[in-house]
């Protein structure tokens, strides 16, 4: 990812907050020699030593899943709001962008276990039945279903091994131009604007 020192994020605690906002992610890998991508939640966690994991799992009919081998580099990218900037909110001549924030993990694939692949379904269903009339419990579900459900897919944790979180919120602007276009966003009728809005006051 092309990274500007302006746009670079190293909080690793606001990068591990947007993983779990955002966890909906695009996994990338090179399979028979081209370029690949799975649109995936991942789950995103920390050890006792502060070494970072993803864990994830697709169906085994993927043709990614079956590059799938331990120490296989990939790239987990990770998208949240983004909003079109334009050069007419500025008292001078300049161009149009496009601000936003993304996050890049990338790391070392290892295979999971049938066990550990459990573990992850259920914290993962855990996570996300939160708040929900009727919530759902791997644990609760008919064994022999699950069973059956999971010997279609296969599971995976990447090892961490590089982090690289892109704040683009126009850093680069004078503070007359940082003012103007938080007060432009926040007068559209886009809700990925006004988050954008919103993110750039906490910078300045």
């Amino acid at each position: 990812m092309y990274l500007p020192k302006n746009f670079e994020n190293t909080d690793t605690k606001a990068i591990a907050e947007f993983i779990h906002k955002n966890s909906f992610a695009i996994l990338t890998s090179i399979v028979d020699g081209k370029p690949w991508g799975t649109h995936l939640p991942l789950e995103l966690t920390i050890d006792e030593t502060g070494k970072w994991f993803l864990h994830g799992h697709l169906s085994r009919a993927n043709l990614q899943a079956k590059s799938f081998k331990n120490g296989v580099e990939v790239l987990a990218i990770f998208s949240g709001p983004h909003a079109y900037v334009s050069s007419g909110w500025y008292n001078h001549a300049n161009v149009p962008t496009w601000n936003y924030i993304a996050v890049h993990l990338s790391g070392k694939l290892l295979v999971s276990s049938d066990e550990d692949l459990y573990k992850h379904l259920s914290r993962l269903t855990a996570h996300h039945e939160i708040g929900m009339e009727k919530p759902q419990d791997v644990s609760t579900m008919p064994p022999e279903m699950v069973k059956a459900q999971m010997k279609g897919i296969i599971g995976f944790a990447i090892e961490v091994t590089e982090i690289k979180g892109k704040w683009k919120l126009s850093q680069n602007r004078n503070d007359e131009d940082f003012s103007r276009v938080i007060l432009e966003l926040e007068k559209l009728d886009a809700y990925d604007s006004k988050l954008i809005a919103e993110e750039m006051k906490k910078l300045r």
